[in-house]
C-alpha cells in the first residue's frame, strides 16, 4: 500500500509543476511576445514628421528613417541621430496620445 501512495503523490507533485508551467507561460510569456510584436510592427512604421520619444527621454521629430538609424529634430534645426530600438513605443504614446475621430 506504501508503493500506491509514493505512486500518487508523484503523479500529484508533477500536476502541480505541470500547472504552475502553465500559469508562468500564460501570465509571463504570451504577454512579452505580444509586446515584442507590437514594438517591432512601430519601429516598422516610423515615418516622417511623427512625433516620438526616445527610451532615455529626448523628444523629437523624425526628419529621416534610413535603415536601422532615425533622424530626429529636437529643436532649432538640431538633429541627432538614434537607432529605430531606441524609439519607446510606451512613451510615444503617453506623451502623444493617438488622435481619435470624433
Amino acid at each position: 500500500m506504501l508503493y500506491l501512495q509514493a505512486g500518487g503523490d508523484i503523479f500529484t507533485s508533477g500536476f502541480f509543476m505541470l500547472a504552475m508551467l502553465a500559469v508562468i507561460v500564460f501570465t509571463m510569456i504570451i504577454p512579452q511576445r505580444r509586446r515584442s510584436k507590437q514594438q517591432k510592427t512601430f519601429m516598422e512604421d516610423l515615418s516622417k514628421g511623427q512625433r516620438v520619444v526616445t527610451a532615455s527621454g529626448i523628444l523629437g521629430t523624425i526628419d529621416k528613417v534610413e535603415d536601422k538609424v532615425v533622424s530626429l529634430n529636437v529643436g532649432n534645426k538640431t538633429y541627432i541621430q538614434v537607432t529605430k530600438n531606441a524609439i519607446s513605443q510606451e512613451l510615444t504614446h503617453a506623451i502623444y496620445p493617438p488622435k481619435t475621430e470624433g
